[in-house]
Formats: structure tokens, sequence, C-alpha cells
């Protein structure tokens, strides 16, 4: 149980820029994680193990990519009680992602809005990090889920070189793989989610991934994470090339480009990907059409707006078998972590 309440920390934290919020933070558990300092946000990780694209996963609530984008923390998010912990989005050469300030909190929705833009150092960094966490070494049951993109000044139609660049290189330290194509903050990402780039692509990864499998002697899983700004024929053209190209699961949704929820408040204008409570609705809706088109055994893990217990029974509801949290993290602190894995342990299915 952790002996620093959240409530005490949270206006320390929310009194500072949220760029430099989000860094102190981090610095903090990178320093901590492995010692008698991470008493101060550990938790009791729920046991509710569930099996998923050929995984056991310890419970039903992960740390959502994004947070930790150079795999700094990985034992220190460990600590918090995640049954799985998913790090990057990792780019084949370091960058420093679009001009700051770039992050900002809506704080009466419970929101954020950031233009981060892939910032990270690099693969061969991302590598030796993941290398240098103990958590798994030490046989912790815990999965770790490696997210890989593009680095902004590839051309996008040269984009599968990168993906294929970072996937060969976290291939051998990943439970799964993550393919994001949804981002808003690299231009023209999204684009792969399209009819022929995204057949391209996926279908470029599958090869290689078959390769990689034989050359290490396991087939780790791969997920495509998409966005929610999808109308219904859309997501039944990428649930479509999914399946045809032998993806072993997807994660819906990362951050929404849409304002609606958020008119007239301070921020609301500002370019990026908004995130917390007002994606909830969106992401549960192309949930839901995912569940419809995937079938009752295709792997969804639901991401997006998840800032209660009841939030993440929500997503298992509308069709996700496992669910992840970041925002929420920002907002609610560790505790969410339990209060959400015990939910979904507890809820009636």
């Amino acid at each position: 149980m952790s002996l620093l309440p959240y409530a005490l920390t949270r206006p320390i934290l929310f009194n500072m820029d949220a760029e430099k919020a989000h860094e102190f933070t981090m610095d903090m558990l990178a320093t901590g994680q492995g010692t008698p300092l991470s008493w101060a946000w550990c938790n009791q990780t729920v046991s509710d193990p569930v099996q998923l694209a050929g995984l056991s996963f310890p419970n039903r609530v992960g740390m959502a990519a994004g947070l930790d984008k150079n795999a700094r923390v990985i034992d220190g998010l460990a600590a918090m009680g995640f049954g799985f912990v998913e790090v990057g989005t990792v780019t084949p050469k370091g960058q420093p992602g679009n001009p700051k300030p770039r992050m900002f909190r809506l704080p009466e929705a419970n929101a954020l809005i950031n233009r981060l833009g892939f910032n990270n150092e690099g693969l061969d960094a991302f590598i030796a990090n993941v290398k240098r966490s103990k958590t798994r070494a030490q046989g912790k049951p815990m999965l770790l889920g490696l997210n890989i993109g593009k680095n902004a000044a590839t051309p996008i139609e040269d984009a599968t070189s990168d993906y294929l660049i970072c996937l060969e290189g976290v291939y051998p330290h990943a439970d799964y793989v993550t393919v994001n194509i949804s981002s808003p903050n690299t231009r023209n990402l999204r684009e792969l989610q399209s009819d022929a780039a995204l057949d391209g692509l996926l279908s470029a990864i599958a090869a290689r991934r078959e390769k990689l499998a034989t050359q290490h002697g396991r087939r780790v899983p791969i997920f495509v994470k998409i966005a929610p700004d999808l109308d219904e024929s859309q997501v039944q053209l990428i649930a479509a090339t999914l399946k045809r190209q032998g993806m072993d699961g997807v994660i819906a949704t990362n951050t929404t480009i849409g304002r609606d929820a958020v008119k007239g408040l301070r921020h609301a204008e500002e370019t990026g990907g908004l995130s917390g409570a007002p994606v909830l609705e969106a992401s549960n809706r192309v949930i839901s059409q995912l569940r419809a088109q995937l079938g009752p055994a295709y792997p969804i893990i639901g991401v997006g707006g998840i800032m209660s217990a009841q939030d993440a029974v929500s997503k298992i509801r509308a069709g996700a078998d496992v669910v992840q949290i970041y925002t929420g993290l920002i907002y609610k602190g560790p505790e969410l972590i339990g209060q959400a894995a015990r939910a979904i342990k507890n809820m009636k299915r």
C-alpha cells in the first residue's frame, strides 16, 4: 500500500507546468525504483489472471504507452500494481519532438492535450533501458509491451522501413509489440490507417515477424493502436485488415483531435491529442464496433478516458479484454490501478 496519498502530491504537481511535472515525476520514479523510496507509490498487484494473445496477464489493468517514452521507469511502474506496462513510442533515431509548450491540462474536464510528437532518445537507448529493468529478470509476472513508431523526418511513404527497424530492435525484449499508427502529433501518421497504406505496412510487419520468430525461437504478439476519430466504415476496414494480416490484437484508442467536449475551456483550442474523460465515449464506441467486426475471441485492449473503476468496467462491457490508463493516473493517482483491477475482477459478466 502506498505510503504517500496522491491527494497530498497532486497539488504540488498541478502547480507546475504540465511537462515539467511529468519530467519531475519520471525522474523521481527513476531514482526511487528498486529502493525503499518506491514505498511512496507501491501497491499490491490484484490477482485476476487472463489469457490473451497467448500471454498470461496477471490482471486486466495496464499502463498505456506515452508516459514512459524511453523505458526509464519500468520497475517504478511495476511497483504500482499494473498487470502489464507498455513503454514508448520509440523511433529508430532520437528526436526532440515538437516545440514547447506542448502539454496542457484541462482540469475542469479531467483532460490533457499534448503534442509531444514522439520525443524520445532513440532505439538504442530505449533497448538499453529495457535491458536494465529488473522486474521480469526477478521472475515477476508483469508483462511488457514495447510501442514502435516512425521518425518525424521520415517521409510517410518510407514509414514501413522505420517500423521494421524498430520491430527488429525490440522483438527479443518484448512480451508484445504495439504498432502505433494513430498519434495525431506526427505529421501524416494517421494516413497509415487508410486501406492500402495499412495493408502494405502490416503485410511487411507480418513477414518480418515470421523471420524474427524463427530467428529467436518465439512468436511475439503484435498489436496495432488506432484512433478514436474513425467512422464505422473505417473501423470495419481496419478490423478486416488486422485479421487478414494476422495481427494478434488491437489497442483502441489513442487520443482524439475532437474538441466538442471541451469547448470554451482554457487550452481547448491547442493543437494535439486530447486524452482523459472526454475520450471515454468515443473510445468505447470504437471498441464496441471492433468487437462486432472481430468476433468474441479477438484480443482488444481498451484505453481512453478511464478516470474511475466504473470507467474501467465500461471498457470491458464495451468489448475490451483488458484496459490501459494514462491520464487517469495523472488525475487520480496510483490508487486508481487497484480500484480498477478489483472492479473488473468483481464485475458480473
